[in-house]
Order: structure tokens, then sequence, then C-alpha cells
């Protein structure tokens, strides 16, 4: 399970598939995090969030799931902005490079935020496709949105890049390292890098806690300590 929005069924399937273990099952998670943190950038302005999803994997290499969070941001922007909830939708496939255990993972996924919106509001639901690889306790993915980035007029095009490393030095614990870059199509100056440092606890029961810290190169107090507790099943 994870703590981050976008990308949980991928990286699990992936994750999966690389190991030799790919299996159909359905899986799920609930987590409360201190603050919900997407690529650098808070979505509740520093404020908690309640989390869940669900996913199914199938032993051919696809997958499918559904992600969900609380989130402000849009009301934050225009009070007439009804929207309190992310919701991600995404299917795809993962595999392995024959036998030398270098995963692939190839995808789409929705970000959905329902609400009412007021007239002249821009549309920030937002559809990307992504393609991702696996090496032991080492991750990329690049992500490509083939629509607006998150209502921003004109943005189609827009990427990003996540390099990941996680190493459970010892059972059950796991030292998370992450650094990225979004690249913002048609906003001179937007681009931006971000990067986390963070450790986790892995329950025998399916409970979580990870600790990490995040920052941003954006001008600004950016630096955040989040804190999460989570639930698999």
């Amino acid at each position: 399970m994870t703590f981050h929005a976008r990308g949980v069924a991928s990286l699990l399937a992936l994750g999966l598939l690389a190991a030799g273990g790919a299996h159909a099952e359905v899986s799920g998670s609930v987590a409360l995090t201190s603050d919900y943190l997407f690529r650098g950038l808070s979505q509740t302005n520093e404020e908690p969030a309640l989390q869940g999803g669900i996913d199914y994997t199938h032993d051919s290499g696809f997958y499918a799931g559904a992600w969900g969070s609380s989130i402000s941001w849009l009301a934050d922007s225009d009070p007439d902005v009804s929207s309190q909830v992310e919701i991600d939708l995404y299917l795809g496939y993962g595999g392995e490079f024959g036998g030398s255990g270098l995963g692939y993972d190839v995808g789409a996924i929705y970000y959905w935020y329902p609400g009412d919106y007021p007239p002249g509001f821009a549309d920030p639901d937002t559809t990307e496709v992504y393609f991702g690889l696996g090496f032991g306790m080492f991750g990329a993915k690049y992500s490509y949105a083939v629509t607006d980035l998150f209502g921003l007029p004109d943005s189609d095009g827009s990427s990003n890049l996540d390099v990941t490393a996680d190493w459970e030095f010892t059972p059950g614990w796991t030292l998370n390292a992450a650094v990225g870059k979004q690249w913002v199509s048609g906003y001179d100056g937007a681009d931006y890098a971000f990067w986390k440092l963070g450790l986790s606890r892995a329950f025998e029961n399916g409970f979580e806690i990870a600790a990490a810290f995040n920052d941003n190169d954006l001008i600004g107090p950016d630096e955040t300590f989040t804190f999460a507790v989570a639930k698999s099943f």
C-alpha cells in the first residue's frame, strides 16, 4: 500500500509481476495522512486527508483500480466551488522483460473532481498516460497529460518524471526516497522539482505507518513533514 494519490495499482502490479508472483487479486487500503501532497504540493492546505482505494490485478498483467482522497485546493481557490474530493480511475498493464528482473508498466489515469463549479471556472479534471520501469528497490515513472493539467488553460502536453528508491533495510522497515520534476506546458517559469525522504514501518496485520520530509524548489516555505497511518486489506 502507498500513501500518495496516483499510480497505486500500477506500482502494486509492477512489484508483483517483477517479483514473479503475479496472480489475480483484489486489494485495497484506507489511510489518514497529516497532509496530502501530490508532486510536492499540498492538496489540503497542509491539513489532514482521509484516503482509500481498491485495486484489481489480473495474472495476465492487466490491472484497474480507483483511489480517492479528501481535498481542499479547489474550494480554497474559489468559495463557490463545492468539490472536496478527488477520485482517480486507472487501468494498465505491467510485466517483465524476459527474466531480467526489469519490470515495466504502462497505463492511463483519470483525475476526477466531482462537484459544482461557478460559470467560467476551468475544468480541473485531467487525463494522463504513463510508463514506468522498476528494478529491485528502484523505480521510475513518466506521465504525460493528454488534457489540460488540473485546470490550467492550454497546458496539455505537460509531463512529470518521478524516480524512487525504497530500501527495506530490515524486515518491515523501509527507507523511502523520491525526486521528481513537473514540466508545465505553455507556462514559462512554472516548471519545478520536488523531493522526499521518509521512513515507513509495515506490520503483519496490514497496518503501516510512515513519516517523511518533503520539499520543492518553488519560492516560499515549502518544507513539509508528513505522518500517515494506513491499513491494507
